[in-house]
Formats: C-alpha cells, structure tokens, sequence
C-alpha cells in the first residue's frame, strides 16, 4: 500500500502508511511537524500508536538537533532472530520444560545474573567507555541503583513488558529462535537523564514547544555531543544484550534433552527500532530517529513481530525512500496496558495463545493479542516498503 493520507499542520508534511490512527498520535505526529529543524517530512508507519513525546511508529529526520525524549528511555531496543537446523518434527509435544530451559538460563522480569556471564574483555572495554560518560555526567550513576554493577550483570536478561524470547515455526517447518529486547536499566537511566538535560537546555523556550517532551539539543553544544556518545554506547549496548541472550537460550536447548543436536544456520538479523544515527535522505545528512521502526534499506532483512499469539515476519527491505527506507516495528498496540487489564482476563488469555507454551497469568495479561493492532493489516500497509521472506508462528513464548 502506498501512503494512506497526509497531515499538513505543521512546517512539513506528515506522510502516514495506515488509515488506522488514533487522535492522540494525530496530535503528536502534528506537534512533531511543527518544529524548525524536521528535515523534508516525517513518517508514520502502518503501527502507528500514541506514545510519550513522539508517536510510537515514527520516523523523524532532523537537521542540527536530536530529540531525547523521540529516541526513549528504552535505547536500542530491538529483534534478533536465528534460524536453527531443527525441524518442527523435532520438538516435542509438550514444551513446557523447554520454555522452563529458557526463564532458568535467561533472567526475565526485574531479575539478573549473580555475576556477569559476558566475556571479560567485553565488559571491561563498555565498562571503560561508560567511564567516560559518566566523569562527564557523574549524576547519571544516580540514575541507577548499583549503577557500576548493574549494568553487566543484566547484560543477557530479558526484562518485562514487550520484550520476549520465542521459538517459531516457518512456512518450511524450520525453527527459529526470536527475541525482543534492549538496553535495560542503563539505558533506561541514559534516557531519562538527558530528557531531563535536554529540557533545562531549552531554557526558556520549552514553554514554546507544542510539547515539553519534544525538549531538544542543538549541535555544536557539549550535551549534544555528550548525548550522541551515550546513546550510542546505549544502542551497542542492547546489541550485546541480545547478542548474549541469544547464546544463552540456545545453550539451554543444546542442554535440553527434549532436543536432539542442532546447528543455527543463519542469524538473520539484530536490529535496532528505537534509535538515532546518521543518514542521508533526500540531500542532505540528518540525524534519523526510529521510534518503534525499523531499518528497511534495498535487500536489508529485518524483523517484524506479531502479538504473543499472532505471526511474525523476516522481511526484505525495498528502500521506499518516503518511509525514509523504514518500516513498522511490529503490529503496534491498539489499547494502553491499562485498558488492556479493564477488559481482559486470564480466561481471555488462555482463549487467545490457545496451542502456545507461555505464560497465561493475570501478570502478562497486558501483552494479550487483543491488545495489538492485526498484524495481518499492518503487512498488508507496508507492502510498499517491505516483502515477505519468511512467516513464523510462535510455539513458545517467554515473557517477563
């Protein structure tokens, strides 16, 4: 599909691929519109959902500034997929003591390793780069309960919310191991500190903005350039966090004897959808901001997940250079976690991943696929930026 329809209340317009919008991302993507430095337009992607200070599902080119608050607190977040050399006949038909495996080896939740599980001279090279930051930003240890020890020891975890690890099934029986997640808690105190900067910044100009979330910095200043080393380390950070998580769950199969021996493949991707870097679109070097998108370059493979009980997909990039090469991140919610809790229940849960080993408790029924937009749909919006490689249906699901 190509570009729904486009909002024009702003400096640029605002280029949507989905007709499914609430009003609160409508506000945002026009309060997003409105400021000096977006640079030709803004996208949405077929996900689109109201989020803080910027739209979940946008795209946002910038020209001498960086948005904190557009980027998140969950820096990097992101999908790692690898395809495994099983077969769906290898799997048993109870996969309960596989996902049990998986939660013993991986720390889901607000849990973490005793003791970092990452080779040595990886730690102790982030560790020395985040020095830096940190000489720089001494407040940001703040941030963070046992800041200086934290962050290793959750490096390989899952944490809570959307971030799962799941085991599917394609359209030729192969099984992939897919998982979901971020930087964790320094990402998240990374994120939240330079908000806050960001908005001291401004000054007296915040009141200005149609948005105190969209508090910015403007290159050439030393936060600018502070902020751009942490989120940097951040989004690397995440990179190894999922780089660790995907050899610890596929040690706990390899352990499994509910399996028999396997290889991987191919690892497909491990990609980023909330993050900032430089690009160049239409002219001209920017910063670009995915806030709940993904890189959809020519040729690129990339991830997009269904709900718990939906499908996923590996996708092809087809570089549309009006979703600035991106795409959706997954189906992206329809409802808040809140109203999710008011009109499920357990039973609901139970109904909706019926034939999927997970979680079925009163604690994940926010994630419950009624909460997410059809993810089918949300294909069907993208086929413009997007092909299908691959489909995936989830067998087991762990969430945090």
């Amino acid at each position: 599909m190509p570009i729904s329809f486009m909002l024009n209340k702003g400096k640029v317009p605002v280029k949507i691929f989905t007709d499914d919008v609430d009003s609160g991302s409508l506000t945002q993507l026009g309060n997003l519109s409105q400021l000096p430095f977006i640079h030709s337009h803004i996208a949405a992607m077929p996900d689109v959902h109201h989020g803080i200070g910027a739209t979940v599902g946008s795209v946002i080119p910038t020209r001498g500034a960086i948005i904190p608050a557009a980027v998140g607190v969950d820096i990097g977040c992101g999908m790692n997929a690898v395809r495994l050399s099983l077969k769906a006949h290898d799997l048993p038909d109870n996969l309960y003591s596989i996902r049990t495996a998986i939660e013993q080896r991986v720390p889901t939740g607000f849990d973490e390793h005793e003791r970092p599980s990452i080779n040595g001279s990886t730690l102790n090279n982030m560790g020395k780069h985040l020095d830096v930051i940190t000489d720089k930003h001494p407040g940001l240890v703040k941030m963070l309960k046992n800041f200086h020890r934290q962050w290793g020891k959750q490096l390989g975890t899952l944490g809570g919310g959307n971030h799962f690890i799941e085991l599917c099934i394609d359209e030729s029986d192969d099984v992939w191991v897919m998982l979901h997640s971020g930087s964790r808690g320094v990402g998240n105190a990374i994120g939240r500190y330079f908000i806050e900067k960001a908005k001291k910044d401004v000054g007296r100009e915040l009141g200005q903005l149609p948005d105190k979330d969209l508090a910015y910095f403007t290159e050439g200043t030393q936060h600018f350039d502070d902020y751009v080393e942490a989120v940097g380390w951040a989004q690397d950070y995440a990179m190894t966090n999922r780089r660790e998580m995907m050899r610890l769950v596929l040690d706990a199969l390899q352990r499994s004897k509910a399996l028999p021996a396997f290889t991987t493949t191919r690892e497909a991707i491990n990609c980023h959808h909330n993050y900032v870097q430089k690009e160049e679109h239409f002219g001209a070097e920017v910063y670009l901001t995915r806030k709940g998108a993904i890189s959809a370059q020519l040729g690129q493979l990339g991830i997009i997940p269904g709900s718990m009980g939906a499908k996923s997909y590996i996708v092809r990039g087809l570089g549309n250079e009006q979703s600035f090469c991106s795409c959706s991140h997954g189906a992206g919610r329809r409802m808040s976690r809140t109203e999710a809790k008011r009109r499920f229940n357990t039973l609901d849960l139970e109904a909706q991943t019926k034939g999927i080993e997970c979680r079925k408790d009163k604690g994940v029924v926010d994630e419950i696929p009624g909460a997410y937009k059809d993810i089918d749909v949300v294909m069907q919006n993208q086929s413009d930026l997007v092909e299908v490689v691959h489909t995936l249906r989830q067998v087991i699901c762990v969430k945090g």
